[in-house]
């Protein structure tokens, strides 16, 4: 026998061996193919997320959300509700949005404002159902909240409508007051006995005035679910599931629809995840330089640290997406499109879409967690509000501020005036923009629960943005009116 022969032979009794011993794979594996492909219309890439702890640090008057006095905090007065055994009870809210106008400025309800808002009992996590608050336009002051109670209380589900049977809470969306005058709510039903499943969800909210200076929600009409997810664009549940769940360390979102309109069309933007068509999670978006951004020797450095790192089965499964559906006039489903903005490799979570038009362009904004991030130098503390522009809604969004840094803070989440979901609501004029948030983390104090933070001025210039100094408003606050107003 000579030696190629022997050698050959060695090769072959090895890899059998090999497979019959359940090594097959190991003996086979090769590092997947490098590539550099993008999949949405934006990018929050590696190197953009890396750069911003600096930039803050060197500019943080213009990125750091206002440091808000504690002492002056005040709970919602309106804010009371029953827990699940019928004790009337002080009620956490957070995430809130306005009733609004197709443009996203705050409409004029019969001379009223209106927000919805997550709230619930503060000693039980589950309890989350959608809230109506409202107040007569002009009384800025939190005491003028008043509560319209929970907006499906008396819902009847429609038994044909296969998601709504299973709902078991209800999450964030928006609202939007038609050309009709009528009140059409959009948001998430959350199912626990889904494992966690979401769909986008859709409800006519009625509304009537028993006595003078009083809203009441009369229930609901024409509710039904829109989407669920497709599994080519935007992941579903059943992929989340097959692929370990929870267990897994995976996070499925498909949730906060956010409604806007353009060219006589109706869309929703949401967060969600990406599907197999548009860049899907695995041990191969390691290797799309487009996730990266930078360099190549950048990609190569990085990619070399983020493969001997803590951080890489978490990147791994980071594939979060602020995605886009057409719908119909009905508001039922009609297509769907590829994401405006993807997160693979650097968090599965970018929540909250918020999105308008002004100037011509189109701003996106969402909130995100250091916490949920894989990126060095940001810490499990860091709370963002990230930003982009794009010249049309099927456009590419690039970052504002040139990373994507819009707003930030650090603080404990164990203080009064932690504060998170940042929204942006535009004005009937002008470059200054409300940005309203929560206060107070739920269920971690006995007196000070979750309630309305005080609102803010951010100043919008083009592809810029910076925090108006000495601009913080009432806890709430919707509106300013501006000079050209006055």
């Amino acid at each position: 026998m000579n030696i190629q022969t022997f050698l050959k032979r060695t090769t072959v009794y090895t890899l059998t061996s090999a497979l019959l011993l359940g090594g097959g794979a190991q003996a086979l594996a090769q590092e997947p193919k490098e590539q550099n492909k993008t999949y949405g219309q934006g990018e929050l890439t590696r190197e953009d997320m890396g750069k911003i702890p600096g930039q803050i640090a060197n500019d943080k008057e213009r990125y750091t959300v206002p440091q808000f006095d504690a002492s002056t905090i005040k709970n919602i007065p309106s804010a009371t509700g029953y827990d699940k055994d019928g004790n009337k009870i002080k009620l956490d809210v957070w995430d809130t949005w306005p009733l609004a106008n197709a443009d996203g400025t705050v409409a004029d309800y019969k001379g009223y404002d209106i927000v919805f808002g997550l709230a619930g009992d503060p000693k039980d996590a589950n309890d989350t159902s959608i809230y109506m608050f409202y107040k007569k336009k002009g009384d800025e002051s939190i005491e003028a909240w008043k509560n319209a109670g929970k907006v499906f209380a008396n819902d009847k589900i429609n038994p044909n409508d296969p998601h709504l049977k299973n709902k078991d809470q209800e999450w964030s969306g928006s609202a939007v007051m038609t050309e009709e005058g009528e009140l059409r709510l959009f948001y998430t039903n959350r199912s626990d006995r889904e494992a966690g499943k979401q769909t986008l969800t859709t409800a006519q909210v009625n509304l009537s005035q028993p006595e003078s200076g009083e809203l009441q929600v009369d229930g609901v009409s024409d509710h039904k679910s829109i989407f669920d997810g497709d599994g080519e664009l935007y992941q579903t549940i059943s992929q989340f599931v097959e692929a370990g769940g929870n267990e897994s360390g995976d996070n499925h979102t498909l949730r906060d629809p956010h409604y806007i309109e353009e060219n006589g069309k109706k869309y929703l933007v949401f967060e969600a995840n990406t599907g197999t068509e548009t860049g899907y999670q695995g041990e191969e978006s390691l290797f799309n330089r487009a996730y990266y951004g930078g360099s190549k020797s950048f990609y190569e450095e990085e990619k070399a640290k983020l493969m001997n790192s803590e951080n890489k089965k978490t990147a791994e499964l980071a594939n979060g997406a602020m995605g886009i559906i057409e719908i119909n006039d009905d508001f039922t489903f009609k297509k769907a499109e590829k994401p405006l903005v993807t997160s693979n490799t650097v968090t599965d979570e970018i929540e909250r879409p918020n999105i308008f038009k002004h100037e011509g362009k189109w701003y996106l904004f969402t909130d995100t967690r250091g916490a949920k991030m894989t990126i060095d130098g940001v810490e499990k503390e860091d709370i963002y509000m990230l930003g982009y522009v794009a010249d049309s809604l099927n456009g590419k969004f690039k970052p504002l501020n040139e990373t994507g840094i819009v707003l930030h803070h650090d603080l404990d989440p164990n203080d009064v005036t932690f504060n998170y979901a940042h929204y942006a609501i535009p004005q009937k004029s002008g470059d200054d923009f409300v940005i309203t948030s929560y206060m107070t983390n739920r269920g971690f104090f006995e007196d000070r629960k979750s309630t309305f933070a005080p609102s803010f001025l951010l100043n919008i210039q083009d592809d810029k943005t910076s925090v108006v100094k000495d601009s913080i408003l009432e806890q709430g606050q919707l509106e300013v009116r501006s000079k050209d107003e006055e």
